[in-house]
């Protein structure tokens, strides 16, 4: 009967209302008595307490490591959707250290007395049940829309779900009648009877009970810990024969005496522990935490889960998972993989993706997740999570070079590199992981005075398709590093990058708001070209059917003379009618908001990229009259020329550097904004930037990489991935080899 559970200690204490010091006091005595879990009364019939809930919670921000649980909270006084969020908050405030136990109610004269409602037996157990399907739904935030459960007596109607609490917190009940064990082995995560009510003749019988239930339920009897409240001082011998014969491994000691506490920490658990210990490595006992069978139903039939390399597993996110939600998506694109692995080396890198080739499954790369085409991602496959590689590391601040993870989010990085004077060019938003803009392109506030941020990437760490780990630079692999800075979600996993950032301080940043039409977007992209350097301008230009649309402005002049810059945003402020405007003098960093999750995905939007030489009248009349007819209600202009077109098209996997605009079309519906796109649009463009498309047909291949760039890289696609293996990312194909090789 020995489950193999780890061995758990704690206190049962009383929460006193005439000296509510002493709970306090004694839960943190709890604390530094080595044990795991201190347990609080909730007793409707016992005068002068204090509220359970509200005592736990004051003892949760008293402690640090114990964990604390209600023992047991009577859940008819109790609406089950309150407590599931109460549950949740604390858990989130306490950093994962709440516990649920519940009861199914009795003393219920005193239940009647405060407002309760008698149930009988039968009725007690059945609202037991409606009330774990409902605390249990509304912690499930990886379904969408409300939670509905119409329960005889607690129900639900479209409620909203979440907070998701830090941690997946157990279940336990209080149980001794033969239906609440049968509840407990369909429904909980734990039992928790008392010593006094239970008795050692009472535990074989109540276990083969539970047993029962959950086998018949489809569960393993594991996925059930036992617990057991102690009211008097038991012998570790006793303790320990009870865990190796019936299953028992957390012990609550219910004792107000400080001293009875400190001798539970400091000999009777060390000394149980010892004896099971020595037990279980004699019968080789296997105390490998057991799968909720919930969990295994989840399973993709095509991932070898056993066979997950042993230095991932501990990291490795399955459907079913308490992390599941903050990892199976991304920001515009709900995805359900069926593992998802977390590698934190490069040598766990390439045994992530050795294992994944096994696997007759999709293989999706994630950085950050915050791409806007929503590779990162898949349904029921493998996606290896480079988020864990996050290092920031100014190599030299003389010159610039510093060395970045790619799980590494572009904020964190502009703070890190603020403190030496340095900057970074990288998109316009904060969250964004490093990887992925940092092999595309990178169009940021910074692109006209310094270029995009594949220009300032001189070295690169990669594990190839094969395993093989290599770096890519000017001397070691330089064709590699030219297809990394453009094409790099192609040609393996980038575990480390080294780029040279630039003297910068502080910029200053304005926003501007306008009534939009065709001459706005004219004026603007003309003036964007004839400006200064230092000044880049996103444009972001939205509309709904039948009224103006209005542009949202965003400047960044790179440089902290602000008399400079007011000389070069002025002209901005008369190309239409404005509606608002500031301007002010920040550091760098202030201008990229943070945040990094998670992301919750969504029903994916349909979007456009393209770019173009100019931003003529004719095209200016198509992105309006698309905005006002709805076919795409947004539109994103994002000015470059300047420096980026300092670089030789040829220089780059990136070969675009003759255009002064990028423009991103989005829409909800695929069928109105692709007619719109390519029969109005196209015409006036010259390429597209990748990281900004959604559409995979063969055609945008050779808009994203224009000849001799496209049969360069399905060149160095046959050399470094011949098997096509990164084939998720705007795939290119490898150039066939000549008859006789390969």
């Amino acid at each position: 009967m020995d489950f193999g559970h780890d061995l758990t200690f704690g206190t049962f204490l009383t929460p006193a209302a005439d000296r509510p010091e002493q709970a306090v006091a004694l839960a943190q005595l709890t604390e530094r008595a080595g044990l795991d879990l201190v347990t609080l009364q909730d007793h409707p019939y016992q005068p002068a307490h204090l509220d359970m809930w509200t005592l736990l919670t004051w003892i949760a921000a008293h402690t640090e490591t114990v964990h604390v649980a209600p023992n047991v909270l009577n859940l008819p006084l109790r609406p089950p959707a309150v407590v599931a969020q109460a549950a949740a908050s604390l858990d989130l405030l306490s950093g994962g250290r709440v516990d649920l136990g519940l009861g199914a109610g009795g003393f219920w004269d005193a239940i009647a007395a405060m407002g309760g409602t008698r149930l009988t037996p039968g009725e007690s157990v059945d609202a037991l049940r409606e009330g774990i399907d409902i605390i249990r739904a509304l912690w499930d935030v990886t379904e969408r829309g409300g939670v509905r459960i119409a329960g005889e007596h607690h129900a639900v109607r479209g409620a909203k779900r979440g907070p998701q609490p830090a941690h997946d917190i157990p279940i336990w009940l209080g149980a001794y009648k033969p239906r609440m064990l049968r509840l407990t082995g369909e429904r909980a995560d734990g039992w928790l009877p008392s010593l006094p009510y239970l008795g050692e003749a009472g535990m074989a019988d109540a276990n083969a009970r539970i047993d029962d239930a959950a086998q018949a339920a489809g569960r393993d009897p594991r996925e059930i810990r036992r617990l057991l409240n102690l009211m008097d001082d038991v012998a570790p011998e006793q303790l320990a024969e009870w865990t190796l014969e019936h299953g028992f491994s957390t012990y609550i000691l219910a004792s107000d005496d400080p001293a009875a506490i400190e001798r539970f920490g400091a000999e009777v658990a060390p000394a149980v522990r010892a004896l099971v210990d020595a037990e279980r490595r004699r019968a080789g006992t296997d105390t490998t935490a057991v799968r909720p069978a919930r969990a295994l139903a989840l399973r993709s039939p095509d991932i070898d889960y056993d066979a997950i390399p042993a230095e991932l597993a501990a990291g490795a996110v399955e459907p079913g998972d308490h992390e599941y939600a903050r990892v199976r998506s991304t920001y515009v694109r709900r995805g359900a993989p069926g593992l998802v692995l977390r590698p934190g080396t490069p040598d766990e890198v390439a045994a992530a993706l050795s294992y994944a080739r096994e696997q007759d499954v999709a293989l999706s790369v994630r950085s950050g997740g915050h791409g806007i085409s929503g590779r990162s991602t898949n349904d029921g496959g493998v996606l290896i999570d480079v988020g864990r590689l996050n290092g920031i590391e100014v190599l030299d601040p003389a010159t610039g070079r510093v060395r970045l993870g790619p799980g590494a989010r572009w904020a964190a990085v502009a703070r890190e590199l603020a403190v030496h004077g340095l900057a970074m060019s990288s998109g316009d938003y904060g969250g964004v992981g490093v990887g992925g803009l940092a092999t595309a392109g990178g169009i940021g506030f910074l692109a006209r005075k310094h270029g995009l941020t594949i220009d300032h990437l001189v070295a690169a760490e990669v594990v190839l398709a094969d395993g093989t780990q290599v770096r890519a630079d000017a001397e070691h692999h330089p064709d590699l590093l030219w297809a990394l800075r453009g094409a790099g979600g192609n040609f393996g996993i980038v575990t480390a990058l080294e780029l040279d950032a630039y003297p910068l301080g502080d910029v200053v940043f304005s926003t501007m708001a306008f009534e939009a039409d065709a001459d706005l977007l004219e004026r603007w992209g003309a003036l964007l070209e004839a400006a200064p350097r230092e000044l880049t301008s996103f444009a972001h230009v939205f509309a709904r059917r039948g009224e103006v649309p209005v542009a949202q402005l965003y400047n960044v002049y790179a440089g902290a003379d602000t008399a400079q810059a007011a000389a070069a945003l002025e002209p901005l402020l008369q190309i239409g009618t404005l509606l608002a405007q500031q301007a002010q003098l920040v550091p760098y960093p202030a201008i990229l908001p943070g945040g990094d999750g998670p992301h919750d995905g969504g029903r994916p939007p349909r979007i456009r990229s393209g770019l173009a030489d100019h931003l003529t009248p004719q095209l200016a009349r198509a992105l309006d009259a698309g905005l006002r007819s709805g076919a795409m209600p947004l539109v994103q202009l994002r000015s470059v020329g300047g420096a980026v077109n300092d670089v030789d098209p040829q220089a780059t996997a990136y070969a675009h550097r003759t255009q002064t605009v990028s423009l991103t079309g989005v829409s909800a519906g695929a069928a109105r904004i692709d007619a719109y796109w390519d029969g109005e649009l196209r015409p006036h463009l010259h390429g597209l930037y990748l990281s900004f498309e959604t559409d995979r047909s063969p055609e945008r291949l050779a808009d994203a990489f224009p000849e001799p760039t496209l049969t360069r890289l399905r060149e160095l696609k046959a050399v470094y991935d011949p098997d096509n293996v990164f084939d998720r990312n705007f795939a290119i194909p490898p150039a066939p080899q000549p008859v006789g090789q390969g």
